[in-house]
């Protein structure tokens, strides 16, 4: 462990890792750890957790913007201000739904992700809702995660049982 930031030395998913047998070590998903590979220490648990919990946040964020709703109605800025504070948030969300969706099968872009940092910023009941939806069929990023594992653990398989022995000393037919 790294004394300054509390993280492992070697990266998740190496070749060296100190998994059982010396194979790659799976990587953790937030809240999860590493609980998702054998669905074991309380993998259902925290599923339901996950799935009430961000969904509580989605309601609780949809509260607070209807706050910021009658505080434009109060102000009487007039139906265009309105409409267009609806239609900003209806469609930062209905984007930060898509791009947090398709993150949870495919690794993204991280330079794309910092130029949408401030859409996915404003439309965040989207990516709460995208997160309930997908615990409730498995942890958020499990699948992903988890094709990625398998295919380093077979390309570790196929490294270690390539060759048995030492190669020099093998007889040499005559």
């Amino acid at each position: 462990m790294s004394d300054e930031n509390g993280t492992p030395d070697t990266p998740a998913g190496s070749p060296g890792g100190a998994a059982q047998g010396g194979g790659p070590r799976p990587e953790p998903l937030r809240f999860f750890g590493t609980s998702w590979v054998n669905h074991d220490n309380g993998y259902a648990a925290r599923r339901a957790g996950v799935a009430v919990g961000s969904l509580a946040a989605a309601v609780a964020a949809c509260l607070i913007l209807r706050f910021a709703y009658e505080g434009i109605q109060i102000a009487d800025t007039g139906s265009f201000v309105t409409v267009l504070v609806i239609a900003m948030f209806a469609i930062c969300s209905a984007l930060a739904f898509r791009n947090t969706w398709e993150g949870f099968g495919r690794r993204q872009d991280p330079q794309r992700q910092t130029s949408l940092r401030g859409l996915l910023a404003i439309g965040f009941v989207g990516s709460l809702l995208a997160y309930f939806f997908r615990s409730l069929t498995e942890a958020p990023g499990e699948k992903l995660h988890r094709e990625e594992y398998d295919a380093a653990r077979e390309a570790y398989e196929r490294r270690t049982s390539r060759r048995t022995g030492n190669p020099s000393k093998k007889k040499r037919r005559t």
